[in-house]
């Protein structure tokens, strides 16, 4: 089994007190803390290998060089991909969205007469579903509104579950593309992206998946999900700030143009002409964060250097046992309760404000979110401002589980 205490040593950041209390954290929905060996490959990057990538003869250029695309075969490796040129750094999962949302946008037709002009072609249509993160509804919004198309969405039921029978139905309307989480970052549903994938598949349509609540939980495959795209944050899985990533089937990456324009990313330039760098050069303009991308293989081994299935186990343990023990709590109302859910618990309590409660559980030394957790449209289905959010990681206990408990108890007892 997990020895949690000792896992607990490489966090040191776990070790201290707020407001007089040891920390409890319990917002590793939002960010995940960073153990020591991550810091110190950082650290260890500038202190000793600092130089840009790709463009030097000379050894600092070399050794960068090697260190961050062996990083990017790392994280082939981690989520299975075919080939290290289907991995793209990026600075997270909101860039590698916006990076596919405006590629794709480019391969639309000119509107008529430019902007607000119209569109004498098919307009474009874009399907996503009723809980996604503001970072994968945006994007596409703007896109397809920027060509007069359609956003399409997939609804859900009052336990937070997608209808599937509606999807199918929404697939037939022809979307150029279906971008969808894995995990809610709200309800903790675990959406069956492998069987959306087939369906989609079924009529062409090419598929992202937004996976930046799952890749820390689960081990990742995505050649078996056979989606088409897989975006990711590394500071959600034990990584640094700023990195992270985007996997594409090559045949796609190599239909869409590049995203940014500048160095690295070219071929040959002249005044009159640029061509473009193969994969996956052409997506990375500019300077890399290598440090980070280095932060990030370290972190993917640090998390292999332990059992993943003893790793999924432990984090239920700690969810289900926060749901029984919340559970007892006079008027509250959980926000998402699938059959197949991961990783977090949402709920609000009769009477309280979630920002009151979070605030108050805040002194007590626990670490929660509140808020509508940049999943607006989620707020607006279940009718409600927002929601209290414990999420969790290999590093929590079940003491803490039950720390964060009594915390809830006691600030509703009074607010009430």
């Amino acid at each position: 089994m997990l020895n949690i205490n000792e896992i607990r040593k490489q966090f040191p950041v776990l070790d201290q007190q707020v407001y007089g209390k040891p920390l409890v954290y319990l917002d590793n929905a939002a960010t995940t803390q960073k153990p020591l060996c991550v810091i110190e490959r950082e650290r260890d990057y500038y202190l000793h290998e600092n130089c840009n990538i790709h463009r030097g003869v000379h050894y600092l250029s070399q050794k960068a060089t090697e260190a961050y695309e062996h990083a990017r075969q790392t994280v082939a490796d981690f989520i299975h991909a075919k080939e290290a040129k289907e991995i793209i750094f990026t600075r997270g999962t909101t860039e590698s969205l916006n990076l596919l949302a405006t590629s794709f946008e480019h391969l639309l037709p000119p509107l008529r007469g430019g902007q607000g002009g119209v569109n004498t072609d098919s307009q474009p249509i874009v399907l996503v579903t009723a809980m996604e993160h503001h970072s994968n509804l945006v994007p596409w919004q703007q896109m397809v509104q920027r060509h007069q198309g359609k956003l399409l969405v997939v609804p859900m039921d009052d336990h937070g579950v997608l209808d599937l029978e509606q999807y199918e139905k929404l697939l037939k309307e022809g979307p150029k593309v279906v971008s969808i989480a894995h995990i809610s970052n709200v309800l903790g549903t675990i959406n069956p992206v492998k069987e959306m994938v087939k369906m989609a598949h079924q009529y062409d349509i090419p598929v992202v998946i937004d996976g930046a609540q799952s890749i820390a939980h689960y081990s990742i495959d995505v050649q078996d999900l056979d989606c088409d795209f897989f975006v990711f944050s590394g500071h959600k899985m034990y990584a640094p700030m700023g990195i992270g990533g985007l996997y594409g089937k090559a045949e796609w990456l190599e239909k869409l143009p590049p995203y940014q324009f500048g160095g690295e990313m070219v071929d040959t330039v002249s005044f009159e002409k640029t061509t473009f760098n193969v994969l996956p050069y052409k997506f990375e303009a500019g300077t890399p964060n290598v440090g980070a991308a280095l932060g990030l293989e370290t972190a993917i081994q640090f998390m292999q250097s332990l059992d993943r299935k003893e790793v999924e186990e432990h984090e239920n343990q700690l969810l289900q046992s926060a749901i029984e023990q919340l559970s007892e709590i006079d008027g509250i109302r959980f926000i998402g309760e699938a059959e197949q859910r991961s990783g977090l618990v949402s709920f609000i309590i009769k009477g309280v404000h979630p920002y009151d409660l979070g605030t108050l559980i805040d002194k007590m030394g626990v670490a929660v979110r509140t808020g509508h957790h940049c999943a607006e449209p989620v707020m607006t289905r279940f009718g409600i401002p927002g929601t209290v959010r414990a999420s969790f990681a290999l590093y929590n206990t079940l003491e803490e589980v039950e720390i964060f408990v009594k915390a809830v108890k006691k600030a509703a007892m009074m607010l009430r």
